[in-house]
């Protein structure tokens, strides 16, 4: 078993009275796409955040790396990347400035040009970032992620709000981050996402993990347990058809 990336053993976070995370414990290989699913405001998001130490635990311990979240977290910042939302960019750059911009709070040396042909954004690099469409902004905002060239990527719910194709592409482009050696950590509500991105994932609920496997071990022990769907399982769906009769090529709203 390779030696875990991140290692987190009894997280708890409390608020007052209110207990977001209450004890959980998980590791993330290194090389894996892992996911943490939960309905909203089951705590996967909280998680993320102390993780990347944006926020606070109330008690627990977390590595990165190697790293202690309570020794050095500076060491971590260096080598994780986190998609930021909308907000977290100055509308009236250009794709180029941002990047730049990024390039010099880093103090690291990146070719604009070469990071957004990777998000299929060269055509958009004197575009300003608030005129871009709502899959622009999504793609351009993973490209940040990988500034730093992380060997840690946390991205959470990328895809949310896109079209079939748009959402397509994004995958692809996660998996390619992911081939190229980079760790991912994603959440995300479609749960037909993780099973394709996804190696592995943690189902929290009521800031708890309720679950962990790899996708299709999970699926396997529902229908060992007897489940079955009302509605016959085609090999199939909707979303299939309309990528298959529109293509999937990159769509701007």
């Amino acid at each position: 078993m390779p030696t875990p990336i991140i290692t987190v053993k009894n997280l708890v976070k409390k608020y007052g009275n209110f207990t977001a995370v209450n004890g959980i414990s998980f590791e993330v290989n290194p090389g894996e796409i892992f996911g943490l699913l939960g309905p909203n405001g089951a705590g996967k998001s909280t998680t993320l955040e102390i993780i990347e130490t944006l926020r606070e635990k109330t008690s627990g311990e977390i590595w990165v790396n190697g790293f202690s979240i309570d020794i050095a977290p500076e060491a971590i910042k260096k080598i994780i990347g986190v998609q930021l939302q909308t907000a977290g960019f100055y509308p009236s750059l250009t794709l180029t400035e941002l990047i730049e911009l990024f390039v010099g709070l880093y103090q690291t040396a990146i070719d604009p040009f070469e990071l957004l042909q990777k998000v299929n954004l060269t055509d958009k690099a004197n575009a300003k970032f608030k005129e871009l469409s709502g899959g622009q902004k999504q793609r351009f905002s993973i490209a940040t992620t990988l500034i730093n060239k992380p060997i840690i990527v946390f991205l959470d719910e990328p895809t949310t709000g896109l079209d079939p194709q748009a959402r397509r592409n994004l995958w692809d482009l996660i998996m390619k981050i992911r081939d190229n050696g980079t760790t991912v950590i994603i959440t995300t509500h479609y749960m037909d996402e993780a099973e394709v991105l996804c190696d592995r994932v943690a189902i929290i609920d009521s800031g708890e993990i309720i679950a962990i496997d790899t996708p299709n071990a999970l699926i396997d022990a529902l229908v060992a347990s007897g489940f079955e769907k009302v509605k016959e399982v085609k090999k199939a769906n909707l979303e299939d058809v309309f990528i298959h009769r529109t293509g999937k090529a990159w769509r701007e709203d």
